[in-house]
């Protein structure tokens, strides 16, 4: 009985000590890991990546909600992100550095990477004045926001470019969306300095942040940001093997090309004259700013131009003529004597594919010859 009791204590000594080292180690994650805070669970979390070591960097950010058939999952560390990314490597002593923002459509939905518009420039083989060989990165990502560029574009900019593409649309610009990307509303603490830096008309105190609790911010808390990181490894091995990252169906939609009889767009019920307010200007003019010396050239991407019903009120589903009129006249005014490049309708109609933005890898490749004239004149490149 005696020795029965002795180890029940034992037992009892182990359980206890093994619950407080639980704690202190969950407290100390919480103490010395701040990223933990903005979906990142380790500040080294880049160096540990496999990419660009064991396997190949991803040749553009990861997105995808089926891992299985894409090899590709979406995040909120972004990290975590940058560190799967080619990007990531050393720049070469001979390399001139060219990154890409934007949407879905410049990340390539429904194109494999060698047909994005930043695989058709790399195929280019475009070399400066000084024999710099120029390498576009894709960091394009799904969903429109300005906000979500400049919130990526701040990470870029630790990656030493030496020149930034910043295809827009006017859905980038529309106010109420800036907050919505999940990326944003889990990287407040990324977001808020850049808020208070340039003075963005965004509220720092947005309801969509999410701010984890105390709990959620613990080793046991961030469960899901560390499973997604494993995961995000773990597709690697077949990204590899095919350099498949996302799942292109055999058919695949056509954007809409009639419309009802209908001129609203966004809170707008009908024609009306917008103003620099009512866009957000200010979003552009901070990437431009957090940029610094580094030149930007923004272009307005190629958007469809239906001919179908009711095509003489709305250039296509998302933009009525009025309102995307007004954003072109906008927008030329914001840049001044800036760098910009207007392709609204430089892609053929037959050369979009599900959405007034997303082209086919023909029209990709028509917008990166323009492109290309473009650094040639705007810029003053080959």
């Amino acid at each position: 009985m005696a020795n029965s009791s002795q180890n029940w204590r034992t037992i009892a000594r182990i359980i206890l000590k093994t619950a407080v080292l639980f704690v202190a180690v969950n407290v100390l994650f919480v103490v010395v890991q701040p990223e933990a805070a903005s979906g990142s669970p380790f500040p080294i979390l880049p160096s540990l990546s496999l990419y660009n070591h064991l396997y190949p960097g991803r040749e553009r950010l990861p997105y995808g909600e089926n891992p299985a058939e894409s090899y590709n999952l979406s995040l909120n560390s972004i990290p975590a992100m940058f560190a799967s990314h080619h990007l990531s490597q050393p720049k070469a002593g001979d390399e001139f550095r060219v990154i890409l923002l934007g949407d879905s459509g410049i990340w390539g939905w429904f194109l494999g990477n060698e047909e994005t518009l930043a695989g058709q420039l790399n195929a280019m083989g475009l070399v400066t004045a000084d024999g710099r060989e120029m390498r576009f990165y894709n960091l394009g990502y799904p969903i429109m926001s300005l906000s979500k560029d400049l919130l990526l574009l701040d990470e870029a900019m630790h990656y030493d470019p030496d020149l930034i593409l910043w295809p827009v649309t006017l859905e980038s610009f529309t106010p109420t969306r800036q907050l919505d990307h999940p990326i944003l509303q889990h990287n407040p603490a990324r977001l808020r300095p850049l808020i208070e830096a340039y003075n963005l008309n965004l509220n720092p105190n947005d309801p969509r942040f999410v701010e984890p609790t105390f709990w959620q911010r613990t080793l046991v808390g961030q469960r899901r940001t560390l499973a997604d990181w494993l995961r995000l490894q773990q597709v690697g091995v077949a990204w590899a093997a095919t350099a498949i990252d996302q799942a292109i169906p055999a058919e695949i939609p056509l954007r809409q090309s009639d419309f009802a009889e209908d001129e609203s767009w966004q809170t707008f019920a009908e024609e009306t004259t917008l103003t620099a307010r009512d866009l957000t200007f200010d979003v552009l003019q901070a990437g431009l700013a957090r940029a610094g010396d580094v030149p930007v050239l923004v272009i307005n991407e190629p958007i469809f131009i239906s001919k179908g019903e009711n095509s003489d009120l709305r250039y296509n589903l998302w933009y009525p003529r009025w309102a995307y009129d007004q954003y072109r006249d906008l927008l030329a005014q914001e840049m001044g004597g800036r760098p910009y490049l207007d392709l609204w309708d430089a892609i053929p109609p037959d050369e979009f594919t599900d959405s007034p933005v997303h082209l086919t890898a023909a029209g990709t490749a028509v917008f990166a010859t323009h492109v290309q004239k473009a650094l040639l004149s705007a810029i003053g490149l080959p």
